[in-house]
């Protein structure tokens, strides 16, 4: 199977930086839970957050216990207005603190879809994480309280992130040139 040729997308926020805010975050988040109840309950948002909690859980050493969802909303470029669900049936999260880790936040449809859906299980508490927040395209309030980066509406890529199943395994998040 011959894949057509791409152009590299141009780095938006390189490696180096990442890994220094994913560190930063780790501090926060353990600060924050000092003195949990129980271990924090970790859940990922695939498929986009996979690296970055992998590289977040690694930067933690409090007590917490890992778990991934999926929810997507988005059809190539643009979000489709509809969001699917899957994963949450049956999770152990009544009375837990929750973080919730994403890869970006931008409409914040996914976002208040997904929070709603675990709010039924009662965790004592959801907060919310992300690498990247586009807060230029909310149309959902949305509360996110650990930030990795603040972008400009640009389509990215990379850490993770991807334009039809490509890109992903980019160390860097970058902007796509328009030509996709």
């Amino acid at each position: 199977m011959v894949q057509e040729q791409r152009a590299k997308p141009k780095a938006l926020i390189p490696v180096e930086l990442i890994e220094k805010r994913t560190w930063e975050i780790a501090c926060e988040i353990e600060a924050a839970y000092t003195n949990p109840l129980s271990a924090l309950y970790i859940i990922g948002v695939l498929t986009g957050s996979f690296i970055f909690v992998s590289d977040l859980v690694r930067c933690l050493s409090i007590p917490l216990t890992i778990t991934f969802i999926k929810a997507s909303s988005y059809e190539g470029l643009e979000s489709s207005g509809s969001v699917a669900i899957s994963g949450i049936e049956g999770l152990d999260i009544e009375g837990r603190d929750v973080l919730l880790v994403e890869d970006i936040v931008d409409t914040g449809l996914t976002l208040t879809k997904v929070i709603e859906r675990l709010a039924q299980y009662r965790p004592r508490t959801i907060k919310v994480c992300t690498l990247l927040d586009k807060p230029c395209k909310r149309e959902y309030p949305v509360d996110v309280d650990y930030i990795g980066f603040e972008i400009p509406d640009k389509f990215v890529v990379g850490y993770g992130l991807d334009y039809k199943g490509i890109y992903r395994n980019l160390p860097y998040i970058g902007v796509m040139d328009g030509n996709v």
